[in-house]
């Protein structure tokens, strides 16, 4: 099972990228996981708000696989435990599924990205910035593998 984050921002504070390789490094081998960093897309005034969310859709779905089972984060999506979570990521890897996250820009993801998601996630009905976002998936990410590894990280 291959594992991606497609992340519109290419530019993060050092935090965000601190933070979020410590968790990606405690990541398994297995999983292969990769970050592919979209930049975002230029918002004027004269243009249309949706104008930049369409390149940006552009670039993402450039990015996905049609076999790939695409993940969108957005406060919207449906909410899990830590444990459903990992048993989700249990269910992709004994399927063999590879398996696509993606954070949108500042103005959120044009509909085709959101009809091309197989699940729409929500990692907290706050709006947050994306860094946090990053380090919060990232997180979420290895608490699941402790779940299903047996690795004393989590505590119920």
């Amino acid at each position: 099972m291959h594992i991606r984050l497609v992340a519109v921002g290419d530019r993060q504070p050092s935090w965000v990228n601190s933070a979020f390789d410590d968790y990606v490094t405690r990541l398994p081998p297995q999983w292969r996981f990769r970050l592919d960093e979209i930049g975002a897309a230029a918002r004027r005034k004269s243009a249309r708000p949706d104008s930049a969310k369409s390149t940006e859709a552009q670039a993402i779905l450039s990015r996905v696989k049609p076999a790939e089972h695409v993940v969108l984060l957005d406060e919207r999506g449906k909410q899990f435990t830590s444990r459903e979570l990992a048993e989700r990521i249990d269910q992709w890897q004994t399927v063999g599924e590879d398996v696509v996250f993606v954070v949108g820009g500042p103005d959120g993801v044009a509909d085709d990205v959101r009809q091309r998601a197989n699940l729409v996630w929500s990692l907290s009905r706050l709006t947050l910035p994306h860094g946090l976002v990053r380090v919060l998936y990232a997180e979420q990410m290895y608490r699941a593998w402790s779940l299903l590894a047996g690795h004393p990280y989590h505590r119920d």
